[in-house]
């Protein structure tokens, strides 16, 4: 249905709750396992957050995320106080709506290519501050729960503490939580940022991939449990920290690569579990209500977006990409939803509406940008070449249209990074005829300044994949190190044109036996073809004469009556 998984995954958790009919999962141990699936979630966005993204952008990002954020919970907070909730239900109800999905965005960005564009950032940049409110909401909300209207967790130690502070215990409670809070961060940020990275340098030496996966992995659960039980810190910030510290290291992207499958199949289940969680009545009883929140959500918030934006005297095309990034809400909103109810700040009701608004919002959102596609290929055409500096290629529109290469017995080489870029002088300097898939705009206006025939996408794209003519081509050469889109390419190029050769890079033995499977004949292993050129080195120096060894020479003898100097 091309439309976001996450859709997928929380009709799935319908379907299996206890709220319609049939097979029912266990709710208690969905519950636990979302817990790890939040655990890692968090750890993903530490693990991608760019402080220097978010300064680039500040300018427009902090203020803009900020006044959408209060004027979302405000139209939340007026919802809520028309159902009759407390004041306490409705600004976590309202702060709900507010936050936009992290999956959803980047899916939607990447899909257009958007991710390096002026907007993409921007988008970003204001994701990461609702994110970092939301993670300051996270924090907020336990040692306030009492306040706004709910039960705050009871620790015996904690409140023998406040009593002792003679304060107050709602103000005893904030002052303990920020002095763990202060000496998690003062802890994290002095300790870790140097204990991290050089565990996992040393990990990464050990050889085995197995164990530097592990590692990561017992760092950010290890990390989020120890937040929790000694500094009484919630899992999602010690989670968020420890993906922030790791990201400190040169291997995080490596991190990222060998802890996405695991990340990937928990967040599956706590969206399952949230899912799980909905009680489909609320639609034919609260329809008006459902309503409500979906117009906050889609139309509210986006509009808001939207003038601050134009506000700031950013073009339309700008202000229309971040109105349709916002215009949906995910995984903060769940996570607060749950935390809410645990607290026992929000009525059931309120979290079945939020859920309810999720799932709309996500369904349509994919149609918004559908349609923001249609508009900006109607007002604002594709530039023509060389494209200007501030509009980079990766705005362009996913679907464009480019003429076909009439290039036919032709070599493909598909990534112009280090390698690809030897290979293609190779090409050249060989008079070979061949042409570049390369997804990085600054690449592809490189080569297209040097006349290279250069086709802009993912290598694993269809439609681009059409374009190349791989049916009438000789070989093609996967320059790139990520096996799995190398694997789609090499698969798609192997049905449409049995007889081509395949050449391709491969990182890891897992790698080589997995491209093998999928047809390809020759795979460089970076480990394989390092060892052989030094063996080949090793046997020329064997092979030579030894040195013979150097005498010194004795310096001849000064003339009579000459001093020496």
């Amino acid at each position: 249905m091309k439309l976001p998984t996450i859709a997928g995954y929380l009709l799935a958790g319908v379907v299996i709750g206890p709220f319609t009919p049939g097979y029912v999962a266990d709710q208690k141990l969905a519950n636990e396992l979302a817990e790890l699936g939040v655990i890692l979630l968090m750890f993903g966005v530490g693990l991608h957050f760019s402080l220097k993204d978010l300064l680039a952008v500040r300018v427009v990002a902090v203020p803009g995320a900020i006044g959408q954020i209060a004027s979302a919970t405000l139209m939340g907070m007026a919802l809520s106080w028309a159902m009759g909730w407390t004041l306490g239900a409705g600004i976590v109800f309202g702060l709900a709506l507010s936050v936009a999905s992290t999956v959803v965005l980047l899916k939607a960005l990447q899909e257009r290519r958007l991710v390096e564009s002026e907007r993409g950032r921007i988008a970003i940049g204001w994701l990461i501050v609702e994110d970092i409110v939301m993670v300051l909401t996270l924090v907020l909300l336990p040692p306030l729960a009492s306040l706004l209207g709910g039960v705050s967790p009871t620790n015996p130690e904690d409140m023998r503490l406040v009593m002792s502070l003679g304060v107050g215990p709602i103000w005893g409670t904030l002052a303990v939580t920020a002095a763990k809070i202060i000496a998690f961060l003062t802890l994290m940020l002095v300790v870790g940022r140097k204990l991290v990275p050089w565990l996992l340098h040393h990990t990464a030496h050990s050889g085995s991939r197995e164990l530097f996966r592990l590692s990561a992995l017992a760092i950010a659960l290890g990390i989020a449990f120890g937040a929790s039980s000694l500094f009484g810190v919630s899992f999602a910030l010690g989670a968020f920290f420890a993906g922030m510290v790791m990201a400190e290291s040169p291997l995080s992207s490596q991190a990222a690569r060998e802890t996405l499958p695991l990340r990937d199949a928990f967040a599956v289940l706590f969206f399952v579990s949230v899912g799980m969680l909905f009680n489909p009545s609320v639609i034919a009883e609260h329809p008006v209500a459902v309503l409500a929140v979906f117009l906050i959500i889609v139309v509210g918030k986006s509009a808001v977006a939207y003038l601050i934006v134009r506000a700031f005297r950013y073009p339309r095309s700008v202000a229309l990409t971040i109105s349709a990034s916002l215009a949906q809400i995910g995984e903060f909103s769940f996570i607060l939803m749950v935390l809410g109810a645990q607290l026992k700040i929000i009525p059931d009701v309120a979290r079945d509406l939020v859920v309810a608004g999720a799932i709309l919002s996500i369904l349509v959102n994919s149609f918004i940008f559908v349609g923001l596609d249609k508009w900006i290929r109607a007002h604002e055409p594709r530039p023509a070449e060389p494209l200007p500096s501030d509009e980079p290629m990766s705005a362009w529109p996913a679907n464009r249209e480019e003429a076909p290469t009439m290039l036919t017995d032709h070599f493909v080489l598909v990534g112009h990074g280090r390698v690809g870029a030897r290979l293609r002088a190779a090409l050249l300097e060989r008079g070979l005829p061949f042409l570049v898939v390369e997804d990085d705009p600054s690449a592809v206006r490189e080569l297209s300044a040097l006349g290279v025939e250069t086709f802009a996408g993912g290598g694993g794209e269809k439609a681009l994949l059409d374009q190349i003519n791989l049916k009438g081509a000789r070989c093609l050469i996967s320059a790139i190190s990520d096996a799995f889109e190398a694997g789609s390419i090499i698969e798609q190029a192997k049905a449409s044109n049995p007889q081509i050769c395949v050449i391709a890079r491969a990182n890891s033995q897992e790698a080589v036996d997995y491209l093998r499977g999928l047809g390809a004949q020759d795979i460089v292993f970076s480990d394989e073809a390092i060892s052989r050129r030094m063996i080949d080195d090793v046997l020329a120096v064997a092979a030579r004469p030894a040195p013979q060894p150097q005498v010194a020479a004795t310096p001849p003898a000064a003339p009579a009556g000459v001093q020496g100097g």
